[in-house]
Protein backbone atom coordinates (compact mmCIF):
# COMPACT_ATOMS: atom_id res chain seq x y z
CA UNK A 1 0.00 0.00 0.00
CA UNK A 2 1.06 3.60 -0.39
CA UNK A 3 1.81 6.00 2.47
CA UNK A 4 1.94 9.77 2.12
CA UNK A 5 2.98 11.93 5.07
CA UNK A 6 2.30 15.58 4.34
CA UNK A 7 3.11 18.79 6.24
CA UNK A 8 2.13 22.33 5.17
CA UNK A 9 5.67 22.85 3.87
CA UNK A 10 6.47 19.57 2.14
CA UNK A 11 5.73 15.96 1.37
CA UNK A 12 7.76 14.29 4.14
CA UNK A 13 7.37 10.74 2.82
CA UNK A 14 5.68 9.11 -0.15
CA UNK A 15 6.24 5.45 -0.90
CA UNK A 16 5.16 1.85 -0.55
CA UNK A 17 4.87 0.36 2.94
CA UNK A 18 3.66 -2.91 4.43
CA UNK A 19 2.14 -1.40 7.61
CA UNK A 20 1.56 1.93 9.38
CA UNK A 21 0.88 2.45 13.09
CA UNK A 22 -0.83 5.71 14.00
CA UNK A 23 -1.63 7.45 17.33
CA UNK A 24 -5.39 7.87 16.93
CA UNK A 25 -7.26 9.97 19.48
CA UNK A 26 -9.03 6.77 20.61
CA UNK A 27 -5.74 4.82 20.77
CA UNK A 28 -3.00 3.35 18.60
CA UNK A 29 -4.07 1.48 15.49
CA UNK A 30 -2.22 -0.32 12.72
CA UNK A 31 -3.15 -0.19 9.06
CA UNK A 32 -2.43 -3.15 6.79
CA UNK A 33 -3.12 -3.70 3.10
CA UNK A 34 -6.85 -3.75 2.21
CA UNK A 35 -7.83 -1.90 5.41
CA UNK A 36 -11.40 -0.59 5.50
CA UNK A 37 -11.81 3.10 4.59
CA UNK A 38 -11.34 5.34 7.60
CA UNK A 39 -10.72 8.94 8.62
CA UNK A 40 -9.17 9.50 12.06
CA UNK A 41 -7.85 12.42 14.04
CA UNK A 42 -4.39 11.88 15.51
CA UNK A 43 -3.00 12.89 18.88
CA UNK A 44 0.57 13.51 20.01
CA UNK A 45 2.62 10.35 19.68
CA UNK A 46 4.65 8.28 17.25
CA UNK A 47 3.90 7.23 13.70
CA UNK A 48 5.78 4.11 12.65
CA UNK A 49 5.86 2.47 9.26
CA UNK A 50 7.61 -0.49 7.66
CA UNK A 51 9.13 0.17 4.23
CA UNK A 52 11.56 -2.22 2.53
CA UNK A 53 12.00 -4.21 5.78
CA UNK A 54 13.08 -1.07 7.68
CA UNK A 55 10.89 0.40 10.43
CA UNK A 56 10.85 4.18 10.72
CA UNK A 57 9.38 6.16 13.61
CA UNK A 58 8.61 9.84 13.86
CA UNK A 59 7.12 11.99 16.61
CA UNK A 60 4.05 14.05 15.78
CA UNK A 61 1.94 16.55 17.69
CA UNK A 62 -1.33 15.53 16.06
CA UNK A 63 -3.11 15.75 12.74
CA UNK A 64 -5.39 13.42 10.82
CA UNK A 65 -5.22 10.35 8.62
CA UNK A 66 -7.33 9.07 5.75
CA UNK A 67 -7.25 5.43 4.64
CA UNK A 68 -8.87 4.56 1.30
CA UNK A 69 -8.11 2.10 -1.51
CA UNK A 70 -4.72 1.05 -0.07
CA UNK A 71 -3.56 4.67 0.26
CA UNK A 72 -2.83 6.09 3.71
CA UNK A 73 -2.61 9.89 3.72
CA UNK A 74 -1.36 11.50 6.94
CA UNK A 75 -1.54 15.26 7.37
CA UNK A 76 0.49 16.74 10.23
CA UNK A 77 1.75 20.19 11.26
CA UNK A 78 5.40 19.30 11.85
CA UNK A 79 7.74 16.33 12.00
Amino acid sequence: MKLEIITPEQIYFSGDVTSVTLPGTSGLFTVWENHAPLISSLKQGKISYMAEKVETELNVDGGFAEISNNVVTVCIETV
